[in-house]
């Protein structure tokens, strides 16, 4: 133990810090022990499913040019099917990122005159602008798509009655956010987007209900597509990459959804049968073999920091005992200075780039400056560890990732440790 305190003294973490992790890490081993069975199971699901498509060797080599004949790529896409438990899926480097994989699923499933409906309330920023609530180039509302939202009720709970009123003869498609984004809403279990699904196609069976899977692949052991979502939309850079992935995204669901997504990625005639792989598929597969532990030691992470700063005062959702659906913990500073010290603690923690202190900018697809720590292998992973939030009330922090959990523990630390060097907590360990 003496020799563990003096590496985290060579970090800058006092002892009296690092004592105080231990007291919180103490009392999470049963919590811990339920994340691994988790991750066993989720872990047996994905070696299933690269058996009984076939993985060889050969899929490991990809393609260049017109990347007719993939092998690696349709071997691959076949494996993303059998672990979503979908009719077919959409695997590409050519998805650049969540964002860019939820505005193809989009565009590709709506036409002129069709409406989009979100019964979850506002999605995350970067969807904004996709869909046209703030006027971007080439939106959903440029091309003649109109979107309508019901908002949670106040207890986080759904909106029944006025999802009821809101699905009119031209809703064609209902999208789900999973994840909070920058909200401090509960994540949806994917229970609770079987509840609503159910609920939307008892009234429209015809409905395309699109899960945004973003940070909750392989939290639980079921996935949207098991409680009848027709599409399940997340990015490689995100819990399924494994933190190997250098890009991508991925679109699994219903056969004739995915293939209106493919044509829209390359063109009409050509949809799946073109799209190099590049040299990624080694990267994509053995980063997938990898997704569910690596998804447990970031799920660890964020519940170490749930009960270490829910032990200090500040509001944090999920709180310290909830069931987990994501790997994003939230915790609300109520301050500008409480949310740039904690994502300057994690950059500090970070492999890459600690020396490089992040500070609040003008970041394309956001409607406030933001902070976003992540010193990454992989540019912008957000499985790696990694930090972010909004400058605007209520002054809260996004806190995601962790390749390890000694990793994620470390970033922790070194935010409590920021705090307390800039006044923010007190010495014994209470909100200022």
């Amino acid at each position: 133990m003496t020799q563990l305190r003096d590496q985290y003294a060579r970090f800058g973490i006092s002892e009296q810090a690092a004592q105080f992790g231990e007291e919180i890490l103490s009392s999470l081993t049963e919590r811990f022990r339920k994340i691994d069975e988790t991750a066993e199971y989720n872990q047996l699901k994905v070696i299933h499913a690269m058996q009984a498509c076939k993985v060889s060797e050969a899929c490991l080599l990809g393609t260049t040019g017109y990347g007719y004949n993939d092998l690696g790529r349709d071997t691959l896409e076949q494996v993303y099917a059998e672990v979503f438990h979908t009719e077919d899926a959409l695997v590409r480097p050519q998805i650049t990122c969540g964002t860019h994989a939820l505005a193809l699923a989009l565009m590709s499933n709506l036409r002129p005159g069709d409406e989009l409906l979100s019964p979850v309330g506002k999605p995350y920023d970067t969807l904004e602008e996709v869909i046209g609530i703030r006027p971007s180039k080439g939106s959903l509302k440029e091309y003649g798509i109109s979107y309508r939202q019901v908002d949670l009720l106040p207890d986080g709970t759904f909106d029944y009655d006025g999802i009821r009123a809101a699905i009119k003869d031209n809703t064609k498609l209902v999208t789900i956010q999973r994840s909070k984004g920058y909200q401090t809403r509960p994540t949806l279990s994917v229970a609770r987007i079987g509840e609503l699904i159910r609920f939307i196609k008892g009234i429209r069976p015809d409905l395309i209900c699109m899960v945004d899977n973003c940070y909750g692949e392989f939290v639980e052991t079921t996935e949207p597509a098991e409680v009848g979502a027709d599409l399940v939309v997340g990015s490689l850079i995100k819990n399924p990459g494994g933190g190997l992935a250098p890009i991508g995204g991925y679109i699994a669901g219903r056969k004739e959804c995915v293939e209106n997504a493919a044509y829209r990625l390359t063109s009409p005639g050509l949809g799946k049968e073109v799209g190099a792989s590049l040299g990624v598929l080694s990267a994509f597969y053995q980063g997938l073999f990898l997704a569910p532990v690596v998804t447990a030691g970031a799920l660890k992470g964020a519940i170490f920091a749930a009960n270490l700063y829910e032990k200090l005062g500040f509001p944090v959702i999920p709180d310290g005992q909830e069931s987990r659906h994501d790997i994003i913990q939230a915790v609300t500073f109520g301050s500008p200075e409480g949310v740039i010290a904690f994502c300057q603690g994690i950059q500090a923690a970070a492999p890459v780039d600690s020396f490089v202190t992040p500070e609040p900018w003008d970041m394309p697809g956001y409607d406030a400056q933001v902070i976003m720590a992540a010193g990454a292998f992989v540019s912008g992973s957000s499985i790696e560890l990694s930090a972010d939030g909004p400058i605007k009330p209520p002054y809260a922090v996004y806190f995601q990732g962790g390749l390890t959990f000694p990793h994620a523990k470390l970033g922790i630390l070194k935010t409590l440790q920021n705090l307390m060097d800039r006044g923010l907590i007190t010495s014994d360990f209470h909100r200022i």
